[in-house]
Formats: structure tokens, sequence, C-alpha cells
């Protein structure tokens, strides 16, 4: 197979992927919010990425996240290439996730009513029962997307337990969520903010711009970390190497 046809392959893994967590997670706190809670709203986040990294962590890695790409991009494991169009392909799955949810949210409502929620991020006055203010928003993001992925970092490591890097990552994005919904409604991603932003408007799209700034200083910043604490006698891998499918090289190396 031509390495075009693979790359290919890569890009369509993570739109999938992306359109994945963001149907799920998102859908789960618009359509049973009301009946979950915070808590099960975390878990539907976490248990879409832990689903899909045992889906597509073969093709691509998993990343769904462009925080987590920025990432391995610092920490030497992307290419700037593949970076730059994994981005693109996570930002088009996010938004195609965030427009099937319009068009269910959209056939509840009276006709020619507007759509003001679909699991958008905000801060302060763009958050339901929202008290929290601009730095605790961008402090909270940061601080919890560098947990995330370092979680991501050190699960993808040699010495780490063989063929749980998808539990723990999973089992991250929940955590963080549990403490970041009350905040911001929880990103830690990028996309996952543009997708609702793009169909409600208004104060998620003026606000859009901490969703993307704090996740990928946080990612840095656990690429940084990650690079002090490493074990230096281990080669890193990601999610699709000998991880979950050991006859399967990786694509990033």
């Amino acid at each position: 197979m031509s390495e075009f046809n693979l790359e290919v392959k890569k890009y369509v893994a993570e739109l999938i992927g992306t359109f994945i967590l963001v149907f799920a997670g998102c859908g789960s706190a618009i359509i049973a919010g009301s009946v979950i809670g915070n808590v099960g709203v975390s878990l539907a986040f976490g248990l879409s990425v832990l689903v899909m990294v045992y889906t597509i962590g073969s093709v691509s890695g998993c990343h769904i996240n462009p925080a987590v790409s920025v990432s391995m991009l610092a920490t030497g494991k992307m290419k700037a290439k593949d970076t730059a169009f994994y981005i693109i392909f996570q930002c088009i799955g996010a938004i195609m996730g965030a427009g099937v949810l319009y068009c269910i949210k959209a056939d509840k409502l009276v006709s020619g009513a507007a759509i003001t929620e679909l699991a958008q991020n905000g801060y302060a006055a763009a958050v339901v029962g929202g008290n929290y203010s601009l730095m605790a928003a961008v402090v909270a993001e940061i601080i919890c997307t560098f947990i995330f992925v370092l979680v991501i970092h050190g699960s993808l490591s040699k010495k780490a337990p063989k063929g749980f890097a998808g539990i723990s990552i999973g089992l991250a994005l929940t955590l963080v969520h549990l403490v970041l919904i009350p905040i911001t409604n929880a990103s830690v991603n990028p996309a996952r903010s543009l997708g609702p932003a793009m169909f409600v408007g208004g104060l998620a799209l003026e606000q859009l711009w901490l969703f993307w700034v704090a996740p990928i200083v946080g990612g840095l910043f656990a690429a940084a970390v990650w690079k002090i604490i490493e074990p230096t006698d281990v080669q890193e891998q990601t999610i699709e190497s000998k991880e979950i499918h050991p006859s399967v090289k990786t694509v990033t190396s």
C-alpha cells in the first residue's frame, strides 16, 4: 500500500474518532445530562476515548485532540505535516459530530427557535450556573490538559503495563471532566470546543480562543515535563505500536 494511502487512513481515522468523541460526549450532555449528571457526562467522554483507542489506535494513534498532537510534535513523536493534517481532520470530525447533534436538537425545538445548547465550552455567563472567572478558566484548562496529556505520555512508555493505555487515558479524561465541567463545561480539546461553537455562535465563538490557547499550552507543558521525567533508557511508543497490535509499526516514528 502506498504511503499516500496510509496517510489518508490516519487522517480519516482521526476524523472518525473526533466525530465519535463529540457526538457521544456532547450528546450525553445535551440529551441525557439531566438524568446522568456531570458524572455520567464525564464517563461518556472518557469511554469515548477508551473505545476509540482500541478501535483506531493501531491506525493513527487516536489523538483525536489537537493538544495531544501538538504535544506529540513537541516530543518528537510527530512530524509537522502529520500534526497539521491531524488537526485539520480532527476539527472536521468535531464539526460533523456537532452538526449531527444540531440536527437532533433542532428536531425537538419549536419551528424557528434558536439552538443555544450543544454542550459548548465557555466561562462565567457562558456556562449554565457558572461563576468562575476568565483566570480560573484558563488555569483550570491548562492544568487539566497537562494532567490528561501527561497520562498519555506515561501510558505509552515502554515500561508501562502493556495493553492498558486505553483504560488509563480514558479514565484520565473522565477525571479531568469531573473537575472542569462546572468551570468551563470541560474542553481540554480545541477541536471538541470548535464543533459546538460553530453552530451555537455568540459567546461560544467569542470565547473559543481560550479553548485553543489553554489546552495547547497544557499539552506543551506536559511534553516538557515528560521530557524531564521519562526513563532515559526507554524509547517511547505511540498507541498504535506494540501497545495494542504488535504487528503494526508506529506511524509517527
